[in-house]
């Protein structure tokens, strides 16, 4: 009997242990989320990159039920990078809280599809509202308020007909109030305060409202009755019912009031007060007071319209957006075309500038790169260069999209996220809304456009069109349904090919000839600023295509993809054509070894790949255990040494001792004839006798640039 009931309470034990053990599913989540917010290991007590049990472990802020991961709260730890883009697996959380933190990227379109909390204030988030919170009906309260989300209003409210509150207030939200507003007929708290809306508050007439607040925005019209009754405050408006002129530059922001807080009764200067008779004395001072307001206007109105012309130029500078884009995000490089050794035709390309340079590029500055770097440029051009590209209308981009229907999102970064468009004729393109967050002004973007519609080369994806107007930026490629270097690399399932070595070996080659073309056909020079595997992109030849060319100015170097960025440019800030060789440099390691370019869930030694594989890269030895397991030894070793010997060069420590990319390109055609796909222990025999018959071809592979012209 004693026996029996051991084993009975083994039994439950063991049923209780495999019932609390966390879904494989919910830990792998939240070990990415762990790395994508820069593994902190002092604030996320418990949490690992790889591994682990959240739910029997204690992990900081996450709460289960059985085995599923229901409740996550990270509010005010001063985490710092990203959500990541798998939130989406963690059907079973119902409270996501991630806010007072420090984040700042946008906002990703994977959240918790079943969350009936979810809180994201105050962390900087730039960009629009993801589309999917529209599909996530079972929110009751969303907050996500104190961040610099700008433009319109894109989700569709239709569907949250359980939200109960609903907080937008300070940030740089524009547009009217979306019409899917008056589904939502369970809103008790609205909060739109310290935004820039515009028209009026109809659409909220007949909400269940208690507690509403659009101060300091722009709104018109009159303020319906049926919310007169309710909690509002209103001040710092355009309606026409009498109350308080509208916020003055200056005074300090107004509070956002705690839902549970309720009127004092202090409102009804807002709402208008009550009349009363005027006296003919009365009547008459009052026209007396306006005449004088008027005159005193009039006077600063000339005074102001006097001194605008000459302010002009200094606003521009002092502009915090042209701040963000034009002098932390300079792209250009003036630097002269690096000389050239060898009698090949090529090496002395012409070269043709994109633009006229002005009289601002002619004083350059010394960088701690090495090189030069691009001072500010007034926006007041007397030329504009030509757009050599089709401009679209915003009515064809919302058809060939669906309206930007979430099935059409094909990827998403911090300039923006990128949608299939199908066209009319059926031709299929890439469409890249750009966040408003990184554009100065339209006339700053149509700059770009005009620089990147003339950039031609085989292995640079191709401008086709764009759009420009309403506060919208987008741009439209040509599109390359075999996705990115990154997928093939890092996203493969048990069905996908490997890319073997000869392949390998092209795609380093395409994409360094793209590389030689912008740094040193183009004058001026051009810097990619942001080479990864994810932005180059391969046809079903698996031919590579460098995309975001042109677009340095927009990624700032807090959105680099870790791993990527030359030593020196994390410290000075600047990039320059010398830190685009060392990231293509990385490209290279990637597709040497298969591994990430850092990988959190490695041992601590190896997370950095930069770090782990540079000591190796000159023993032949290292330098096969370091080759990516899916080749399975098929590659000559002696052209997996060349390979090496480039990587080695791209990156140094030193700028200085980086070679140009025409030196690369040279290096890896000459591999091209020897990178045939052998066995290991048969490399050399089969590489010799490729190499026999390719030597003299290899100075013609290197001998033409492709025929890219700027």
């Amino acid at each position: 009997m004693g026996m029996a009931t051991l084993l009975l309470l083994l039994l439950v034990g063991t049923l209780s242990f495999v019932s609390a053990y966390t879904d494989p599913t919910d830990a792998a989540t939240l070990n990415l989320l762990y790395t994508s917010l820069n593994s902190p290991l002092r604030q996320l007590t418990n949490w690992k990159p790889s591994g682990g049990d959240p739910c029997t472990e204690a992990w900081r802020g996450v709460a289960c039920s059985g085995s599923r991961v229901t409740q996550i709260d990270l509010s005010g730890l001063g985490l710092t990078g990203n959500m990541g883009f798998q939130l989406d697996k963690l059907t079973a959380v119902t409270a996501f809280d991630i806010s007072n933190n420090n984040l700042i990227n946008q906002i990703p379109y994977q959240l918790p599809p079943n969350a009936q909390i979810l809180n994201l204030a105050g962390n900087g988030f730039s960009a629009d509202l993801p589309f999917s919170l529209s599909s996530m009906t079972s929110l009751k309260y969303l907050n996500v308020s104190h961040n610099q989300i700008q433009d319109q209003v894109n989700v569709q409210f239709n569907s949250l007909t359980a939200l109960s509150t609903l907080d937008l207030s300070y940030n740089a939200m524009a547009g009217d109030i979306p019409q899917s507003f008056q589904s939502m007929t369970s809103l008790h708290d609205l909060y739109l305060q310290n935004n820039q809306f515009t028209g009026t508050l109809d659409v909220l007439a007949d909400l269940p409202l208690k507690n509403l607040n659009v101060e300091n925005n722009r709104f018109t019209g009159s303020i319906p009755e049926l919310l007169k009754g309710i909690n509002l405050h209103a001040k710092g408006n355009s309606f026409n019912t009498g109350l308080a002129p509208p916020h003055q530059p200056g005074t300090p922001p107004v509070r956002v009031p705690n839902s549970s807080r309720r009127s004092t009764g202090n409102q009804d200067s807002e709402n208008g007060g009550s009349k009363s008779g005027l006296g003919a004395g009365a009547i008459a001072g009052i026209i007396i007071s306006l005449l004088v307001v008027g005159a005193v206007a009039v006077f600063f109105i000339i005074k102001w319209q006097f001194r605008k012309s000459s302010t002009d130029t200094e606003k521009l500078y002092n502009h915090p957006f042209v701040n963000r884009a034009s002098k932390e995000r300079q792209e250009i490089d003036p630097v002269q075309t690096p000389s050239r050794t060898g009698a090949n035709a090529h090496e002395n390309p012409v070269v043709i500038n994109l633009k006229p340079p002005s009289l601002a590029q002619s004083r350059p500055f010394d960088d701690e790169d090495g090189a030069f770097a691009m001072p500010v440029v007034s926006s007041n051009k007397v030329n504009k260069a030509p757009i050599d590209v089709m401009h679209f209308s915003v009515a064809d981009l919302q058809i060939a999209t669906d309206n930007f229907n979430a099935e059409n999102l094909i990827g998403e970064g911090s300039i923006g996220r990128v949608y299939r468009a199908r066209l009319n004729d059926g031709k299929i393109l890439a469409v890249k809304k750009v966040n408003s967050s990184v554009v100065a002004n339209s006339e700053d973007f149509l700059e770009i456009v005009s620089e990147i519609s003339r950039l031609k080369h085989p292995n640079v994806t191709e401008l086709v069109g764009y759009y420009c107007g309403h506060g919208q930026h987008l741009l439209l490629y040509e599109f390359h349904e075999n996705g990115s270097l990154y997928e093939h690399l890092h996203l493969r399932d048990e069905f996908s090919k490997t890319i073997i070595w000869s392949k390998r070996v092209k795609i380093a080659l395409g994409t360094a000839r793209a590389l030689e073309y912008l740094h040193e056909v183009c004058a001026p020079a051009v810097v990619h600023n942001n080479i990864t595997t994810a932005n180059i992109l391969l046809d079903m030849d698996l031919n590579p295509h460098l995309t975001d060319c042109g677009l340095a100015r927009f990624v700032l170097e807090s959105d680099q993809a870790r791993g990527y960025s030359a030593p020196k440019v994390s410290m000075s800030g600047r990039r320059t054509v010398k830190s685009d060789v060392y990231s293509f440099g990385v490209v290279l390691l990637e597709l040497l070894t298969g591994r990430k370019q850092f990988d959190g869930s490695r041992p601590r030694s190896e997370q950095s790949l930069v770090q782990w594989a540079t000591p190796q890269l000159h023993d032949i030895d290292a330098l096969s255990k370091m080759a990516d397991p899916d080749l399975s030894g098929l590659y000559p070793i002696k052209s997996l040494s060349s390979f090496a010997e480039a990587i080695a060069l791209c990156v140094q420590r030193e700028p200085e001792f980086r070679p140009p990319m025409s030196e690369v390109v040279q290096a890896l055609g000459g591999l091209v004839q020897g990178a045939k796909m052998s066995k290991r222990t048969h490399g050399r025999q089969s590489e010799s006798e490729s190499e026999q018959g390719g030597a003299s071809r290899a100075a013609a592979i290197v001998g033409v640039v492709d025929g890219g012209v700027c």
